[in-house]
C-alpha cells in the first residue's frame, strides 16, 4: 500500500460510505495541496504528510457533528485559507452550497485552483472580508480563525435568522477550536455547545481538539453556557 492509500483510509474509516467520486476527490487531496504549497505555503510544510489527518478529517470533524444536511443548505467558510474546512466539507456535501472568504488573496487562489481541480460545482470564492459578505446562510463553519467571542461578531450577520425544520441544528457557527475553551465561552453573549472531537476520532491528534457550536436561532438541541 502507498503512502497515500494509507492516508486516504483514515477519511474511509470514519466515513466507509463515501461515493467513488468523493474517495477520488479525498484521494488527490494530498497531491494538489502538496503542488501549491511548494509554490504558495498555504499549510505548514511540516503538515504536508498529515494532510488527511490534521486537515482533511478535523475539518470533516463538523461533518460528524452536523449529520446528514438537507438539499440547498447553504454554509460560508470564514476565514478558509487554503480551503479547510469547506473543501473537505464540499466534498462531503455535494448537495449543499459553500461560500469560502479569505482576506489573503493567494490562500484565495490556492483554494479556488484546488476546488477546480477537483471539479466542485457547489462552491464559491470570496478575497475579503467577512464585512464585505452581504450573502446569508444556515452555518458559518470555521477553523482558528479568531477568537469566539469575535467570530460570533463577526458572522452574526451572515447567518440566516430563522429556525432550521430540516436539518438537524438550527442555524448558528460551528468551529474547530482547540485547548481550554473556558474563558472564550465566557466572555461570549450567546448559549454554547462545546463538542470533544474525540468522541468522534481516536487518534491522539484529536484529543485536545473541539467543535464549538453557537445557535443563532431556536435550537432543537439544547446548549448551556
Amino acid at each position: 500500500m502507498n503512502t497515500q492509500t494509507e492516508n486516504i483510509s483514515i477519511i474511509t474509516k470514519y466515513f466507509p460510505d463515501l461515493s467513488e467520486e468523493q474517495t477520488e476527490a479525498f484521494s488527490i487531496l494530498h497531491n494538489l495541496y502538496s503542488e501549491w504549497n511548494a509554490k504558495i505555503n498555504v499549510i505548514s510544510r511540516n503538515d504536508t504528510d498529515n494532510l488527511y489527518e490534521r486537515h482533511v478529517l478535523h475539518s470533516l470533524a463538523i461533518a460528524k457533528f452536523l449529520g446528514s444536511l438537507s438539499e440547498g443548505t447553504k454554509l460560508l467558510d470564514l476565514g478558509c485559507g487554503g480551503g479547510f474546512p469547506g473543501i473537505p466539507l464540499a466534498i462531503m456535501y455535494p448537495q449543499c452550497h459553500f461560500h469560502l472568504i479569505d482576506r489573503i488573496g493567494k490562500k484565495v487562489l490556492v483554494a479556488t485552483e484546488i476546488a477546480k481541480s477537483l471539479r466542485l460545482s457547489n462552491i464559491t470564492f470570496q478575497h475579503g472580508d467577512s464585512g464585505e459578505c452581504h450573502q446569508h446562510f444556515d452555518y458559518v463553519v470555521s477553523r482558528a480563525v479568531m477568537s469566539l467571542p469575535a467570530l460570533v461578531k463577526a458572522a452574526s450577520h451572515n447567518i440566516i435568522n430563522k429556525t432550521d425544520l430540516y436539518n438537524r441544528y438550527s442555524p448558528g457557527l460551528v468551529c474547530l477550536k482547540g485547548g481550554d475553551l473556558r474563558d472564550e465561552i465566557d466572555a461570549t453573549p450567546k448559549a454554547t455547545m462545546e463538542i470533544e472531537i474525540s468522541d468522534f476520532f481516536s487518534e491522539d491528534f484529536f484529543r485536545t481538539k473541539k467543535i464549538v457550536y453557537v445557535p443563532f436561532a431556536k435550537n432543537k438541541k439544547t446548549c448551556s453556557k
